[in-house]
């Protein structure tokens, strides 16, 4: 019977011919005009996903750092995490079926999973700010309510908001209030508390310049304000008034120009960070005197935070592994610092946040950061029981505090995803109570000049890698050639992988001199050209 009502809301979310889309670590990502379809089978999937796991589901209508007239959506997992991997297999299917193919599809799905139809189901959904968002989320309701499922639309949300929501609601509140208000309160709270201990914090250290990247993050920032209330000082840039969504603009923006957004005033040594669209990722940047652009991204972000609690978690003196998990495209300068000053174990994953995220919970305390400024801190249960019974044993007056500082730490950070906001408050907090400018945060380790390039390939599954794509293995011999170029160079490595959503080959390389970094880029991307079946004109030296 609920497949009669699937057929008949489905003719109104037509599938475009010939259309085929790939759910990966962004989701479904396009052009707004072809995603109907697919938001209404999302919601669909999304009811089963409940079923199967007797849990909230989230579904987040939102396409992060794309341009404005693209969209996607996201599915999120009982914990706030992303979506099992098993089952972005059945979101692909689902989005690909024709419509003759829809109803023995959904079939397959409930018979591989054993899904019980009678099983209450609920979903959250949230958008981001993009003017085709609402249309599109109506889609992923009327594929909730086709399968007669409970929902809840909290309209517009940041991603993070929505994946804290659903890990709210499926711990039973334990884990903060089910609302985004209860969002603002929990962050805000730990935050104060956290500032509280920095002393002789003058209020310029209290404000920082904000790049909303005229997105959903701007919106929430702004709400967030009044239960921060003076705690920190925000001036808000490419707020959503003028100007359209991540264009010369928000995280991605800055990370790959290497360049401030536009829209925005700085003053020399003055703290700017930038949000990407969804504000799932963060870098921040200042100008020097000399006005040369500073950038501290993902990495430079992961090493402030892991120094922090490690130096907390020598003092509070319990025994839990700590470690920090990076890519390929970490800086090694980064990696160096955290494994021979830090003392902190580093483990490289491949590129994409669940590999980091699935990595990170193997530790105690796991940090992970992308490089493009995405990425969070994992406490296990143990870890969190044994912080907060410290902070309220009566412990030497050091260790305590050391332990309330945690807990705070804890409770300011978003565990179930990178966050923006989230991460901006880490981090405030921190060069607060450090007493450190962003040039001494910078400071702490100098990044080794690196280089991207893509290659156009005929067909990028020619390249296969292994190693957390640190190395390929095939085409044969395309290692050795690279391995021979790195030789030429001081303090160099490179790598290549393929693109996972176009054919292109990703090509990065570092070096001792930005000249030599841009060199051994170009000399390996010619080798992939030749080796890996390049496509248009040969690559050209950078200039």
């Amino acid at each position: 019977m609920y497949l009669e009502a699937v057929l008949k809301s489905s003719s109104r979310h037509a599938k475009p011919a010939g259309l085929i889309l790939q759910y990966g670590t962004a989701g479904f990502r396009t052009k707004a005009e072809d995603l109907d379809h697919v938001m209404y089978r999302m919601g669909l999937l999304a009811v089963l996903r409940s079923k199967k796991t007797q849990s909230a589901i989230g579904v987040v209508v939102t396409a992060s750092h794309n341009p404005e007239e693209d969209n996607g959506v996201k599915l999120v997992d009982p914990m706030g995490e992303m979506l099992a991997q098993a089952w972005e297999v059945y979101a692909t299917l689902l989005a690909n079926a024709e419509e003759h193919e829809l109803q023995s599809v959904v079939t397959d799905i409930i018979q591989q999973e054993s899904i019980n139809m009678q099983e209450e189901a609920f979903v959250a959904i949230g958008r981001d700010t993009r003017p085709s968002s609402e249309t599109l989320s109506q889609a992923v309701i009327d594929g909730v309510t086709a399968l007669e499922a409970t929902y809840h639309d909290h309209g517009l949300v940041t991603t993070p908001q929505l994946h804290y929501i659903i890990c709210c609601r499926n711990t039973g509140g334990r884990y903060g209030e089910t609302t985004v208000v209860g969002y603002y309160k929990k962050l805000s709270r730990a935050f104060k508390e956290l500032s509280k201990q920095a002393h002789g914090c003058s209020d310029d250290h209290k404000c920082l310049n904000v790049d909303g990247a005229n997105g959903i993050g701007a919106l929430k920032l702004r709400e967030m304000e009044q239960y921060l209330q003076s705690a920190l000082s925000v001036r808000l840039y490419n707020d959503g008034s003028k100007g359209k969504l991540n264009e010369v603009c928000g995280a991605d923006y800055v990370k790959v120009q290497q360049k401030p957004p536009e829209g925005i005033e700085m003053e020399a040594g003055e703290r700017c960070c930038s949000f990407d669209g969804d504000a799932d990722r963060i870098v921040y940047y200042y100008n020097d005197c000399a006005g040369r652009f500073h950038l501290l991204d993902g990495d430079k972000i992961a090493t402030l935070i892991s120094t922090f609690i490690k130096e907390l978690l020598v003092k509070v003196n319990l025994n839990l592994q700590m470690a920090v998990v990076q890519t390929a495209y970490a800086n090694g300068s980064s990696t160096r610092y955290l494994e021979e000053t830090m003392k902190v174990p580093v483990y490289c994953t491949k590129t994409g946040v669940k590999h980091l995220h699935h990595k990170a919970q193997e530790f105690d305390i796991g940090v992970y950061f992308e490089a493009n400024g995405h990425g969070t801190v994992l406490f296990s249960k143990t870890a969190d029981e044994q912080i907060r019974q410290l902070a309220r044993e009566e412990a030497s007056d050091e260790r305590r505090k050391a332990a309330q500082m945690l807990q705070n730490t804890i409770d300011l950070i978003n565990q179930t995803v990178g966050d923006a906001i989230s991460d901006m408050l880490v981090i405030e907090a921190i060069l607060s109570l450090k007493g450190l400018t962003v040039q001494q945060w910078d400071a702490i380790y100098t990044d080794l000049p690196n280089r991207q390039l893509k290659v156009k390939v005929a067909d990028r599954k020619v390249i296969e890698t292994t190693d957390a794509e640190r190395r390929t293995v095939k085409p044969p011999g395309l290692q050795e050639k690279i391995d021979g170029l790195v030789k030429k160079y001081s303090q160099s490595r490179a790598f290549v992988r393929p693109s996972g959503t176009e054919d292109v080959v990703r090509v990065y390389a570092e070096a001792d001199t930005q000249e030599n970094a841009d060199a051994l880029a170009h000399d390996v991307s010619l080798a992939v050209f030749h080796m890996a079946g390049g496509v248009g004109d040969e690559p050209k030296p950078l200039k």
